[in-house]
């Protein structure tokens, strides 16, 4: 038996449930496919990184919210607030990532392909 345990009995205190461990989630490893452009690499490597900073928030989140609740304190409650605006600042930036690559996308389709009034400002040697 934990000294922690041990601890909780002598003083008729509940120990608290066993927390269901999650799997470790090692970083994103930044994996380039050559065959790709360099902006769908990191388009792809953005949003994973984007992904990761979601998940990680939800659970600082819920950690943050047990404290809150725990205390009572008005505080932990406006931080656990905070931590909800920012995982929602970041999932508003994954959408702003995704219109920006389909409007790079779109780019060329909508471009003209006849240049009229090409002009070059430089020297002769330039």
């Amino acid at each position: 038996m934990a000294l922690e345990d041990k601890v909780n009995e002598i003083l008729g205190i509940d120990t608290p449930k066993q927390k269901e461990e999650k799997e470790f989630k090692p970083p994103v490893a930044r994996v380039e496919e050559k065959a790709k452009d360099d902006v769908d690499n990191d388009h792809k490597n953005s949003r994973e990184y984007y992904y990761n900073l979601i998940d990680q928030g939800q659970e600082a989140i819920a950690g943050i919210l047990e404290v809150a609740k725990e205390g009572q304190h008005p505080r932990a409650y406006e931080v656990a607030l905070a931590g909800i605006k920012n995982v929602a600042d970041t999932v508003d930036k994954l959408q702003d990532l995704n219109k920006k690559l389909q409007n790079l996308k779109e780019l060329p389709k909508s471009a003209s392909p006849n240049i009229k009034n090409a002009l070059f400002v430089g020297s002769n040697a330039e």
